[in-house]
């Protein structure tokens, strides 16, 4: 549980600080004859100063709804969008919609980069377009879950941006996931484990490569800085990082990639470098999507319950678009090590 939301202005408050009556807000926002220009503005200064948003409160009174939810991606970089990370999310959150029984919901997919698209898309979903939004891949420094909860608006993010998130989050245990697999790693004797981790302005990343320190660190095992590569969740930030480290580090005997992306872009590294996997390197990943099932050999990795976070995801949104008061949650979910040929 979090601190509560703060509340979005009034048409009261708006009359208020006019010093009119409510009947003459609406008036001047619906553009009604019969006001007084100096009220008008009087009215426009206090609707400017508090950040009231006309549209999204006319809707509310009315009863009505737009029954649409807007799924944003934040990634700037085009080729994340394509990662299957990304694609079975959407597909998970697009079923968990489908399965409601109420009023069918549309889902909005939208990408968000940019201060001007960040601003263009508040203004837009404050004027009643959408119920709520959904957010992924958000990065450390990301403005936009702030803005949307000081417009009100009911918002649940995947993942977090640091560890005093005061968003709605849905995560899995990325700490306790990756600290598992390296620990699995260790147990079976290898020795020289190296990790890709994701970018580092992702919490998501750091998150794992804690789990990877803490895993070393318990079975009294160094950390070593060279053994760790920065990726960014693709393919070939995998196979460039796991090129990288078998230069500097031919003995090497195990690798956790912090997506099965960066895994397999690793596969393809060490089959390059005539290592046999898992015989000479083992090789885990992290995500458990169809592309682990493909590899050669199939990936070992940390399976995501992608279809429980997307159906928390909109459990949690639903309940906030019927209860604008209620506390911020962070949900964590629970991961699973799947064993198969690479490690």
């Amino acid at each position: 549980m979090g601190r509560q939301r703060p509340e979005t202005p009034t048409l009261e408050e708006v009359a208020a600080l006019a010093g009119v009556g409510r009947g003459t807000v609406s008036r001047v926002i619906n553009n009604a004859a019969g006001v007084r220009e100096s009220t008008r503005r009087a009215v426009q200064r206090a609707i400017t100063e508090l950040g009231y948003v006309p549209n999204l409160a006319a809707r509310s009174l009315a009863g009505r709804r737009a029954d649409a939810v807007a799924l944003v991606m934040t990634e700037t970089d085009w080729r994340m969008v394509g990662e299957p990370f990304f694609t079975e999310i959407v597909r998970a959150v697009g079923d968990a919609l489908a399965d409601m029984p109420a009023t069918p919901v549309q889902l909005l997919l939208t990408l968000v980069r940019t201060d001007a698209e960040r601003r263009r898309f508040v203004e837009y979903a404050r004027g009643g377009r959408v119920d709520g939004v959904l957010m992924m891949s958000v990065h450390a420094e990301d403005p936009l879950p702030d803005m949307l909860a000081e417009a009100g608006l009911p918002t649940v993010m995947l993942g977090r941006r640091s560890g005093e998130e005061s968003v709605t989050y849905v995560d899995a245990d990325n700490t306790g996931g990756a600290r598992g697999a390296v620990a699995y790693l260790l147990e079976r004797g290898r020795s020289v484990v190296a990790t890709i981790t994701g970018p580092l302005d992702m919490y998501v990343a750091e998150c794992r490569l804690r789990g990877y320190r803490e895993a070393l660190e318990r079975a009294g095992v160094e950390v070593r800085p060279s053994l760790v590569v920065e990726g960014d969740f693709t393919q070939e930030s995998g196979r460039r990082a796991m090129t990288g480290l078998i230069e500097r580090h031919p003995e090497l005997d195990a690798v956790f990639a912090a997506s099965d992306s960066m895994a397999a872009g690793a596969l393809t590294a060490l089959l390059a470098a005539g290592r046999r996997v898992p015989q000479d390197v083992a090789v885990i990943g992290f995500d458990d999507f169809l592309l682990a099932e493909h590899t050669e050999p199939r990936l070992t990795t940390v399976r995501q319950p992608v279809e429980e976070i997307g159906r928390a995801m909109v459990r949690l949104l639903l309940e906030e678009m019927e209860d604008s008061a209620a506390a911020w949650r962070h949900v964590i979910l629970r991961t699973e090590l799947v064993v198969r040929d690479s490690a």
